[in-house]
């Protein structure tokens, strides 16, 4: 029998995890990227010797022998990488220094808590104890396999497995960082809670996960950053066969008797397949790619603008100062707020990076700082000069806050970058430069753990991967998703689905 052919939109990381099992399960595929490198939203970029990371906080699946470790050995990502775990998540600052240190031990961050507040002592217990009871939650269990692939016994073996957890899971799965802060009665507390996870409408049960699993080892940074993490994969996908074609944009899937048969690129060159899987952009794939045919009430309330994303604008630095002391991540509240692409801040967060020397010269540091900021402000003054003034006055504001923090850092100075969700537009393609998709919330929570279509009503021979499909955007769950739809192709096919590692096969 002829190998199938796949034909797969978008080099990111959900595209190159599709195209890894294609080729694992015997497949021909071939992915088309809009831009001239992999990775898409797993990306960085590099200044005057420094690189600027656009992606990764943390990962899971990166200890050995734990949840979704094995998902990056099979994509080849975390062989001979080494990871770089922190003893603290996140540190808050107060405008009169009193910080609120988020230790991922519960045991740290019980006692943390109760410092600053005894009067919140039961509520900090409850907390510190939620992450106790989510050290052993595997919540790679939730993706093993596709819900529309699992059989009757599948779901009562699922439902065994997550029965211990829906106590904790209502209790925090539908609570954000923001209604967990509104209960202490501490006022600094009240403040800092709400930051202590990156994002105020974070489920708290998302956050107590991830302290969980950066407590056991399994949310580590890859060393070499973004980029290099997605080379990786690049190159496992190249290493089974899989060829890439960048600077290649998709204008159209091409369908037949509702049935995708292929793209046209906006060369006008047309490829012809028998299964076409979409790792773009969802809105563009949808209304686009498709005009639109295959998109039922449900989708295009989805697509409407009502649900949350996440856009932002980042300013990043290479600075000639060591800051591999300084805390890798710190959100300070402000006294007095700044006014910042149109909107007052009342915190800035500051990431420096110096805890990996790979990213920077010897004894210098990377240094950004990430704002949420709204997609139609940029929009409004693209393409006029007022676009480059903007993103010079706003990074001048940031560097006005950062000389307060760290005395004569602006004279160290030597590289300096600005994107903004126009940015990440641009080089993404994704819908007003969203950087997750749809933002985790508890709004979202209920599509995260119900899950998310990964085909189109009508359209045969056509699937969807990547962000636009897993609530949350992590990297994690966009590797996920391309195996996933890997395991769909091969169950209509009636293939059993295959997996190996490099060096050593595995069923």
């Amino acid at each position: 029998m002829a190998e199938k052919r796949i034909l797969i939109i978008g080099a990111g990381v959900a595209g190159l995890s599709a195209g890894c099992y294609a080729q694992m399960n015997g497949y021909s595929s071939h992915i088309f990227e809009m831009h001239d490198l992999p990775g898409g939203l797993c990306t960085a970029w590099e200044r005057r010797g420094y690189v600027f990371d656009g992606c990764i906080h943390y990962l899971y699946g990166s200890g050995p022998g734990q949840p979704y470790h094995q998902l990056w050995e099979e994509l080849g990502a975390v062989q001979d990488r080494p990871m770089i775990n922190h003893d603290a998540f996140m540190r808050v600052v107060g405008p009169d220094g009193r910080t609120l240190t988020l230790y991922c031990d519960p045991d740290r961050l019980e006692a943390e808590l109760i410092a600053h507040s005894p009067a919140d002592a039961a509520l900090s217990r409850s907390l510190a104890q939620g992450v106790r009871r989510f050290a052993s939650f595997d919540m790679s269990v939730m993706q093993a396999k596709p819900r529309s692939m699992m059989s009757a016994s599948d779901g009562l073996a699922l439902g065994r497995t997550m029965l211990p957890y829906t106590g904790p899971l209502l209790k925090w799965g539908f609570v954000s960082a923001q209604q967990l802060a509104a209960r202490f009665h501490d006022p600094f507390l009240r403040r800092a809670v709400a930051q202590m996870f990156g994002w105020t409408e974070m489920p708290v049960m998302a956050g107590l996960s991830l302290l969980a699993y950066m407590h056991s080892g399994n949310a580590g940074f890859p060393a070499g950053g973004s980029l290099a993490f997605a080379r990786a994969i690049e190159q496992r996908y190249l290493a089974l066969g899989g060829r890439i074609t960048y600077k290649a944009q998709v204008e159209r899937i091409l369908t037949e008797n509702d049935r995708a048969v292929g793209v046209r690129l906006y060369d006008n060159s047309e490829h012809r397949a028998d299964v076409v899987i979409s790792a773009a952009d969802g809105r563009a794939t949808i209304f686009d790619m498709l005009n639109g045919r295959y998109a039922n009430r449900a989708i295009r309330v989805r697509y409407s603008g009502k649900l949350p994303m996440h856009t932002q604008m980042q300013i990043s630095l290479g600075v000639d100062r060591d800051m591999s002391a300084a805390p890798h991540w710190a959100t300070y509240l402000l006294d007095e707020p700044l006014l910042i692409a149109g909107e007052e801040r009342r915190e800035i967060a500051v990431k420096q990076y110096g805890y990996d020397p790979t990213l920077a010269p010897p004894g210098k540091s990377v240094v950004e700082v990430m704002l949420r900021s709204e997609y139609n402000y940029w929009q409004r003054i693209y393409g006029r000069k007022l676009y480059d003034i903007e993103q010079l006055d706003e990074a001048r504001v940031v560097l006005d806050f950062l000389e307060k923090l760290y005395p004569g850092i602006l004279e160290q100075i030597e590289a300096s970058d600005v994107a903004t969700p126009l940015s990440y537009e641009r080089y993404t393609g994704n819908w007003q430069g969203a950087t997750s998709g749809w933002l985790l919330t508890p709004q979202t929570m209920r599509m995260m753990i119900m899950g998310v279509g990964k085909a189109l009503p009508g359209l045969r021979n056509f699937y969807m991967a990547g962000q636009w499909v897993e609530p949350g955007g992590s990297v994690t769950l966009a590797a996920m998703s391309g195996r996933n739809v890997l395991q769909l192709i091969c169950g209509e096919d009636g293939r059993p689905f295959h997996t190996e590692t490099p060096h050593r096969a595995a069923g």
